[in-house]
């Protein structure tokens, strides 16, 4: 096939929403001499029904042909669309819908014809709802040609009649129309982003002329055509249905998802990257981790954006690791190793002295072994959406297109620069052994310098990993599980944003609660709820700058508030601002289909009162690790409990975010407790003093959702007041400390809990209706928190079970998603999930203890 059809089929496949639409005689069937014989070939059949039953995608025939005759002879599906007599009839009911002035033309129209067929022998007229049309085909040339003279000189000149000149035929319609305005009709009827339309005959050059922007045209055969493509005969148009299909197919449903677990994450404190267990770079946003993606294969497929290693031959890797203590990530074949890592930016030293930086984050990519390797760049700044070139100067290339510019450093490397739907990718084979067994691939971010670095890449590595290195070994680790609660807080620290103090919930967004569904979300943002658990995990393991940072980045929140804290959003972007309107890519297809794709989040808009407990909480351990408070702590803590006596008695939309009428959530109204319980505790403890007027809120709180909160139908703290549904995070009425461990009122939530909402070695949020289609997997989160309601409950042995069932979820790297379905063994969610992570983490220091007791 033509490259550039084949380039152009590859793009139109992609569009939202694609209308293809094919004549019939000489396109899907062959010409024959007897047309009532023209039957479609096979491979087009196949192709345009598989075409018809993807989403998204619609498929209409256009034909000259009557549309009885068209039904008759095409036995398409009925998912086909059928458009007769060059777009005259769209459906069976259209010869009613004719005006008695139009039926009167059309008579006189029959009849002057069928004068002219009986003078000239062999011509044939085919009589359809609103047209006829002279068929000469077969006929003596002199004969065809008498014919056609007395058609044009004769009824082609009465008023209201439109000609339309086709191969061999003649046709007059009372209707003026022709497959350019059936295309356009459909177009608008369907909403197509793009329209695929092949044609053979000169009357399907009207449709060629209707055609603009991303559509495509195929011409088949020989003749001046408006197409700007063509190939030679119907099977060549069928071959060219069966890629867009092929093509399509992938773009709609995923090319071949690596299972969401087994991405491991990069990470430098600036922004994120993900790694397939084949070393494809499918995940990094620039310049920080909520900014637009230039690599979003993995909800986008290799249109969106990648960079890939592999060696030549092929081949599944034989592992993927981290060092050890580090967010430096080693893909390894036989004869080649992959090492991965995300640098900051370089500082050198100017003739004057003092160090200046250069560029933004880079990514590193260190080539080791004695193989020949393949390579290919395709970068697609914001999510694809902005089409760049690359530029291949000195020892590299240019990324060129961006408002961000960008440089790949790859000395040695020479890059063959293709284009791939609109956009440029570089490719290239290399030869370790002839390059003395490395090559060093630097993807540099805000610069476009491809000066050589002055420090040995072994000294840069080193120089990365010591900090991560020095860290960890800084943290009080537990025995149980200890290396996966090393991975864990080496995720959670590489969710923290250094710069601003904020903790992304997770890295990604949009990968799927349930495959193919439409429950994806954009986590990339800092919660107040999320970032303050994850603080408090790191806390708990002897770090305390992430928490202070994170204060401080509160602390900022609050203040653009007015003196408002009650006004507090849920979520904030890394830079602690609103965030914009929640919008959607659709030119996504999302991770394995699951659309849409989203950017932004609706929950800003949410009133949830649960998000000042959990900073309370944090306030209070920071203060007992540190032994002091910090001026703006205080601040952050007189706030929150500020906001708590402001609203606590409302009604708010609650954890899990439901695009629901507000209710009085159990969850939100313990966290709102524990917001003056936890404040009360470090003014006791750190300020030598009582509120008064806190404990009377406090006691007022809990005895509020104490009783309110029960429901003795169900013997358990529901999700809300009145409600029989359980929830999950009705759990922390007793992890909170509102409820002791032995309160049987407790206890039975957690038998009901248990009995309601576990599956195995997952627990589910709920199972209520909160109003979207589908299903979800169970969180891992809630997981945890069974595990310590467990611990709480004197339950130990069932607690390490399912804390054992829990970690051997994780991907090969340790890493966590969201969720888990325990029924196709899979993780689901956006990934890695901070709550996951920090979940893991106290459960299992809740278990070392216990040990130790």
């Amino acid at each position: 096939m033509d490259p550039e059809l084949r380039s152009a089929i590859g793009r139109i496949a992609r569009v939202p929403q694609l209308l293809i639409a094919c004549d019939y005689d000489g396109t899907l069937a062959p010409i024959v001499e007897d047309p009532s014989t023209a039957v479609p070939l096979p491979e087009s059949v196949a192709a345009v029904r598989a075409l018809a039953a993807l989403p998204q995608t619609t498929v209409a025939v256009i034909s000259g042909r009557a549309l009885r005759d068209l039904a008759a002879l095409s036995r398409l599906p009925s998912e086909v669309h059928l458009v007769g007599s060059h777009g005259s009839e769209f459906d069976i009911g259209f010869v009613e819908r004719l005006s008695p002035e139009l039926v009167a033309v059309r008579t006189q129209v029959r009849n002057a014809l069928r004068e002219i067929a009986a003078e000239h022998p062999g011509i044939r007229l085919e009589r359809k709802p609103a047209s006829v049309a002279v068929h000469t085909r077969g006929v003596d040339p002199q004969v065809a040609a008498r014919a056609i003279e007395a058609v044009r000189n004769g009824p082609a000149t009465f008023d209201g009649v439109t000609v339309t000149q086709g191969k061999e035929v003649i046709e007059l319609s009372v209707v003026a129309t022709h497959k350019g305005t059936a295309i356009d009709q459909l177009r608008t009827q369907l909403s197509a982003s793009a329209v695929l339309f092949i044609g053979d005959d000169v009357t399907d050059e009207n449709g060629f002329g209707n055609l603009h922007g991303p559509d495509v045209g195929i011409k088949i055969g020989p003749g001046e055509t408006q197409a700007d493509y063509r190939v030679a005969e119907p099977i060549e148009a069928a071959r060219a249905l069966a890629l867009l299909l092929e093509t399509r197919r992938h773009w709609l449903f995923g090319e071949r998802a690596v299972p969401i677990e087994r991405h491991s994450m990069l990470a430098n404190g600036r922004t994120v990257a993900l790694l397939t267990p084949e070393a494809k770079v499918s995940w990094l946003c620039h310049p920080k981790p909520d900014s637009a993606a230039i690599f979003a294969d993995l909800v986008g497929g290799s249109p969106a954006g990648h960079f890939s290693v592999a060696p030549e031959r092929g081949g599944i890797p034989l592992g993927q690791r981290y060092r050890s203590g580090t967010m430096t990530v080693e893909t390894r074949w036989s004869g080649l190793t992959v090492t991965d890592w995300l640098d900051k930016p370089a500082r050198e030293t100017t003739p004057d002295g003092p160090a200046v930086v250069t560029g933004d984050s880079t990514l590193i990519r260190v080539l080791t072994g004695n193989g020949r390797v393949r390579l290919d760049f395709a970068p697609r700044p914001e999510f694809g959406q902005v089409a760049v070139q690359l530029q291949p100067l000195g020892d590299g290339l240019l990324v060129l297109g961006s408002n961000e510019p960008v440089a790949l450093y790859s000395p040695g490397v020479e890059w063959q620069v293709g284009n791939d739907g609109g956009n440029e990718n570089a490719k290239a084979i290399v030869d370790l052994s002839a390059a003395g067994g490395q090559i060093v691939l630097e993807l540099r971010f805000g610069t476009h310098s491809l000066e050589h670095h002055r420090l040995p890449i072994h000294e840069r590595q080193a120089a990365a990993e010591q900090p991560w290195k020095d860290w960890v070994a800084s943290l009080r680790l537990p025995s149980t599980a200890r290396d996966l609660v090393a991975r864990s807080a080496l995720t959670l620290k590489g969710l923290c944003h250094e710069a601003t103090g904020s903790i992304l919930a997770a890295a990604t967004t949009s990968l799927p609660e349930e495959v193919g569904g439409v429950r994806n979300w954009d986590y990339r943002y800092c919660w107040l709820r999320d970032a303050a658990l994850t603080a408090r995990a790191l806390v708990d393991l002897g770090s305390l700058e992430e928490a202070e940072a994170l204060l401080l980045w509160v602390d900022g929140c609050i203040e653009r508030t007015g003196g408002h804290p009650e006004r507090l959003h849920p979520l904030y972007t890394i830079d602690g601002y609103e965030l914009g309107a929640e919008a959607v890519i659709d030119t996504l297809p999302g991770y394995a289909g699951s659309r849409p794709v989203r950017v932004g989040n609706l929950a800003n808009h949410q009133l949830q009162l649960d998000v000042f407990g959990p900073i309370a909480d944090l306030i209070a351990a920071v203060a007992d690790a540190r032994g002091s408070v910090r001026e703006d702590e205080w601040r952050v803590l007189d706030n929150m409990v500020e906001a708590v006596r402001r609203r606590w008695h409302e009604p708010d939309h609650g954890i899990w975010e439901a695009r629901l009428p507000p209710r009085h959530h159990i969850f939100s109204k313990v966290m709102c407790w524990m917001t003056v319980d936890r404040a009360l505790h470090v003014m006791r403890q750190h300020g030598g003093e009582d509120r008064p007027e806190w404990v009377e809120l406090r006691d007022r709180i809990g005895a509020n959702v104490l009783e309110h909160g029960w429901h003795e139908a169900v013997e358990a703290y529901s999700v809300a007041y009145g409600d029989e549904d359980m929830d999950a995070s009705s759990l922390w009425i007793g992890l909170s400390g509102l409820l002791p461990g032995d309160d049987p009122r407790f206890l039975s939530t957690v038998l009901k809990i248990e009995a309601d909402l576990r599956s195995g070695p997952v627990v589910y949020r709920y199972h209520w209706d909160d109003g979207l289609p589908g299903r979800e997997g169970g969180f891992h989160i809630c997981t945890a928190w069974l595990i310590e309601a467990y611990l709480r409950t004197g339950r130990r042995t069932d607690a390490e079970e399912l804390f054992a069932q829990m970690i051997l979820t994780a991907g090969p790297t340790g890493l966590l998603p969201e969720q888990y379905d325990p029924l196709a063994e899979r993780g689901l969610g956006n990934h890695p999930q901070a709550y996951s992570h920090l979940g893991l983490i106290r459960c299992a220091l809740l278990l070392d203890n216990m040990l130790k007791q």
